[in-house]
């Protein structure tokens, strides 16, 4: 019985990805209600669930695809996979209402810079701190704070190593988990409770898919908002990462 049960469950991976995540919502928003009396939003400790699983997935199987190497469960490494990630960011943005965006105006545009140089300086700061000196894995790493898609782009344009792009791409996943964690925690705080303040941290985080599992666990109306300005900040941040960031780095700092 349970041998053929596993070897259903196998051979439809995508079907138990999808009953996996319910089952783990359903926990989370369980534990949201009984222990915190919903204070902590579902969506946050589904998602502390999610990392905490990965990571024992990673640790028991000895790879390096957290759930997705036990072979019950490969098939949400296709259900959280690239693809379906950025059909549901996209499909969010049929959601926005275009008077809401206009409020916006010049402090969406605003928040879009602030937030990729702050990110940027950060991360070069960071860099130097562990000791790189030449421009291009400052650049690189710089990038990478901006988001782990700006990092791998500026550091393939500009001929980094690849050690230096995989840091690049950790120090971006770092900020999105935190941003993914910390933003139910934090929005009371900021007054994160309406579409323009949404569209500013969009702006100010940039990281899709942080700021959008991060305004999922707020106020799920937000998340469009959010990832409207999150998807001009990675493309505004791929450009100007090889071109403009890195010659300012490398007038500073030659090599």
């Amino acid at each position: 019985m349970f041998e053929s049960l596993l070897l259903v469950s196998t051979k439809y991976s995508l079907i138990t990805g999808f009953a996996v995540i319910g089952f783990t919502m359903w926990v989370s928003y369980w534990l949201s209600a009984k222990l915190t009396q919903g204070r902590i939003h579902g969506s946050a400790i589904a998602i502390l669930l999610g990392l905490t699983m990965a990571y024992f997935g990673g640790l028991f199987t000895g790879g390096n695809k957290g759930v997705v190497n036990v072979p019950l469960l490969s098939g949400i490494g296709l259900l959280g996979g690239s693809m379906l990630r950025d059909f549901a960011i996209v499909a969010t943005g049929f959601g926005v209402k275009i008077d809401e965006l206009k409020r916006a105006g010049m402090a969406g545009v605003n928040a879009l810079i602030v937030g990729i140089l702050s990110s940027f300086i950060v991360g070069a700061i960071v860099a130097v701190m562990f000791g790189y000196t030449d421009a291009v894995s400052i650049t690189t790493i710089g990038a990478g704070a901006i988001t782990y898609i700006v990092g791998p782009v500026t550091g393939a344009a500009i001929g980094a190593s690849s050690e230096v792009i995989a840091l690049s791409i950790a120090a971006g996943l770092v900020k999105s988990i935190l941003v993914m964690v910390m933003t139910p925690f934090v929005a009371p705080l900021i007054r994160l409770n309406n579409p323009r303040t949404a569209i500013i941290f969009g702006g100010l985080m940039g990281t899709s898919s942080g700021v959008a599992a991060g305004l999922a666990a707020t106020d799920a109306k937000l998340v469009p908002y959010g990832c409207i300005t999150a998807a001009f900040y990675t493309a505004l941040g791929c450009l100007l990462g090889p071109s403009i960031l890195f010659i300012a780095v490398r007038t500073i700092i030659p090599g």
